[in-house]
Formats: C-alpha cells, sequence, structure tokens
C-alpha cells in the first residue's frame, strides 16, 4: 500500500462527523432514481435526504445503532433495524450505507477483506470489497487529505453513483 494511503487513513481514521452535498444516482439493472443529495454523518448517527428534480419527491433517511426511519414515501414512514435492510424493503435498492459511510471518504469499510489499487496521483483508484467494485473517477486534491468527488460503485445489478459538489469535514 502506498505511503500516501497510510497517512490519508492516518488522517481520516477519526472523522465521525462529516457532510457531504452533491448528486446520487442508483439502478438496479432495470429502474433506478436519482437526484440531489445531502448526507449528514454524526457518529453513529447518519441524515441522509435525496430530492428528486423531475417527479420532487424526496425521501430522508435518518437513524444509528438503534434502528433506521425512512420518511417520505407513500404510505408513511418505515422504520427498520437497518438502513440497508430498510431500503431494500422500501426502495429494492441495494446501496451499502454503512460500507459506503467508508467509502466515500476513500477509506476501506471495516466489513471485510479489501482490495485497493492506485492511481499514477497515489490515490486508490479501484476499491473492492463485499462484492462491490468502487471506482475512484475523481479526487480533491486541494483538500489535506484529499477527498473523492466522484465515486462509482457497481455489484452486478446494482449501481450507485454519487459526485460530492462540497464536503465538511467537522
Amino acid at each position: 500500500m502506498y505511503r500516501a494511503q497510510q497517512q490519508r487513513e492516518h488522517a481520516l481514521a477519526g472523522t465521525e462527523h462529516w457532510s457531504l452535498s452533491g448528486r446520487l444516482g442508483v439502478s438496479d439493472g432495470h429502474s433506478g432514481g436519482s437526484g440531489s443529495l445531502e448526507w449528514h454523518q454524526d457518529g453513529d448517527h447518519y441524515d441522509f435526504q435525496l430530492r428528486a428534480p423531475i417527479t420532487g419527491k424526496s425521501f430522508r433517511l435518518t437513524g444509528g445503532p438503534d434502528g433506521a426511519l425512512l420518511e417520505g414515501l407513500d404510505g408513511g414512514p418505515l422504520r427498520g433495524p437497518d438502513a440497508e435492510s430498510l431500503m431494500r424493503k422500501a426502495l429494492g435498492w441495494e446501496v451499502p450505507l454503512s460500507d459506503l459511510r467508508a467509502w466515500v471518504l476513500g477509506l476501506r469499510a471495516d466489513s471485510g477483506p479489501a482490495e485497493l489499487r492506485f492511481g499514477e496521483d497515489h490515490l486508490p483508484s479501484l476499491l473492492l470489497q463485499d462484492g462491490w467494485t468502487v471506482d475512484y473517477r475523481s479526487w480533491d486534491q486541494s483538500r489535506r487529505p484529499a477527498l473523492p468527488v466522484q465515486i462509482f460503485a457497481t455489484k452486478p445489478p446494482y449501481k450507485v453513483r454519487l459526485f460530492v459538489e462540497s464536503w465538511q469535514l467537522k
């Protein structure tokens, strides 16, 4: 592993409080959705809001260790034990939110073995973990440490595309 990645991982190891704004697209191979995204991470608690531009619909996913709440869907709010199972049940989306929390920072998740490949800039270009391929297409290198701004994750037939427009590390 590159020394630069070890330094990035060390610098970001304690990053428990952050937020990002951007655009998110998801697909299950047949249908999908996209919209603007606001994601606030506060330790184990998250607030994930997606607004679809064309339909005007939005949903909000909040939660933590005690469960998850999904609001904004027809039929009222739904509760579940975790974000992944709630998203799967309500929307049919396979989105690994617990892993994505690490992946959006350009880090390996704690969920199991991971393989990292690096680009010429010594930043991760590809992460293979839990059956997912995470392709880092672009980085904000003006930040120290650098943070990813284009993240494409795939586990056929599922696809998640994230374009980060702004980061805030707290």
